[in-house]
């Protein structure tokens, strides 16, 4: 007797995905590709919606603030819920708050006359749902790859999401030109329910349950101490501290103004944003076959090119010249993002993914909302191309100075043995050591 007709078409499918992406790993990937193309028009949409309502470079910033602020905050929360719940539960829960969030920003714009207070509340409410969305997803993600295909997968996944990114931002920038702001967050907020059904799909029956601990707050030391005892960990955190602050500050404030005086409105910015995310994949597929023997050498050695966008838009470059740095910087980060993910699959325990992971996102936004709250003032000071001098300047003084840590220039992939316990249809192989904001502000 002949199989049914669908069994094939099954059979199929599986061979087609690598035996490495199971279930988790494909979910997740799909899930984000979603989120990715929402958000990175979202983020351009939300500046000329305070732009288009008669608001300052000033008021941009803030709302960019009200964003970061409560990041910063719930973070550590995050984590610690994350390791101690089922992550996919929180995944999902924080994807509906966003998709409330944006779906409320987006009526407020289209209604008309939207206050910067209201704004700034409903943006407040998106950064706490990514606060403890962040670690969970890292964690997840950390969770669902395993041996020595590792690189490979955390590469494939962020040219996957970096990929819908470079759609996103052109797109949105394009829509923001054609039919204004409201409608591209509306579509963020689409992007958010839909993103949230898939990660419900979620399989967490291979993770063992976890021992019963003695609360939040030993949860949050234990983290810290994994956290603190490892120099090359802190210190790439405390760099990026600076990085996050300056470029995030450059890209929220300073880039929408250049595009609106400079360049000819919204849409050039977001081919400048394309690009970016067009680099980060020409990184991703350099990643899917080099594996560095010094992870964190190489790696930091590609931060110093993030400076390149603030020096451009200082200058300010031509709309092809601003895509052509933009590639460069996104390519660069794009190595190191996928190292750093590496070096974390490599060097934390799995039941303790989600804590290093906030105390790591936590630490690299910590100055963001305070660098974009103070860039409208920045510039009223000292003006916008010296504010732009300076972010590019910060980003190779601190890159430089971690390259003294020993540890970031001496560290190496280790062959590991497989952490098969944390995977869900992954084929456990040897490890070789293989390492969103998920890409963060900048791309890690």
């Amino acid at each position: 007797m002949s199989p049914p007709p669908a069994a094939p078409s099954r059979t199929s499918a599986r061979r087609r995905r690598p035996a490495w992406a199971g279930r988790n790993y494909t979910l997740l990937t799909g899930a984000a590709v979603v989120t990715n193309l929402g958000s990175h028009g979202a983020l351009i949409a939300s500046a000329f919606a305070v732009l288009e309502a008669g608001g300052s470079g000033g008021d941009v910033g803030l709302v960019a603030a009200a964003r970061t602020l409560p990041l910063v905050l719930f973070l550590l929360i995050g984590g610690a819920l994350a390791d101690r719940l089922p992550r996919h539960r929180v995944m999902v829960a924080a994807n509906a708050l966003n998709c409330v969030s944006q779906a409320a920003f987006a009526v407020l714009v289209l209604a008309g006359d939207p206050q910067l207070w209201q704004m700034m509340l409903l943006t407040a409410l998106c950064g706490t749902g990514t606060a403890f969305f962040n670690p969970a997803a890292e964690g997840m993600l950390l969770s669902s790859v395993s041996g020595e295909h590792a690189n490979r997968a955390f590469a494939l996944f962020r040219m996957a999401m970096n990929g819908a990114g470079i759609g996103g931002a052109a797109l949105g920038g394009a829509m923001i030109a054609a039919i204004g702001p409201g409608w591209v967050l509306a579509v963020d907020a689409a992007a958010f329910a839909l993103a949230g059904a898939l990660r419900a799909f979620l399989d967490v029956s291979h993770v063992a349950d976890r021992a019963p601990g003695g609360g939040l707050l030993a949860d949050l030391r234990e983290g810290w101490v994994e956290f603190r005892t490892r120099p090359w960990l802190w210190s790439i955190v405390l760099q990026f501290s600076v990085v996050v602050a300056v470029v995030g500050a450059a890209e929220a404030v300073y880039g929408p103004l250049v595009a609106r005086d400079q360049l000819g409105g919204p849409a050039p910015w977001g081919m400048a944003l394309a690009f970016f995310g067009i680099g980060t994949i020409a990184g991703a597929v350099l990643m899917m076959v080099w594996k560095p023997r010094r992870l964190l050498l190489v790696g930091t050695l590609c931060v110093f090119p993030l400076a390149l966008p603030s020096a451009g838009l200082a200058i300010p470059l031509p709309v092809w010249g601003l895509c052509a740095v933009m590639f460069v910087s996104g390519t660069a980060i794009e190595v190191f993002g996928v190292n750093w993910m590496t070096t974390m699959h490599q060097e934390i325990p799995e039941e303790k993914f989600s804590r290093v992971s906030a105390y790591d996102w936590f630490g690299s936004v910590s100055m963001l909302p305070l660098a974009t709250a103070v860039a409208g003032p920045v510039e009223s000071a000292f003006g916008r191309t010296s504010a732009l001098w300076g972010c590019a300047a910060l980003v190779v003084l601190g890159t430089a100075a971690v390259l003294v840590v020993p540890d970031v220039r001496r560290l190496t992939r280790k062959a590991l043995a497989p952490k098969a316990s944390s995977v869900h249809g992954a084929v456990p192989t040897p490890a070789t050591g293989d390492p969103v904001t998920a890409a963060g502000p900048t791309g890690r």
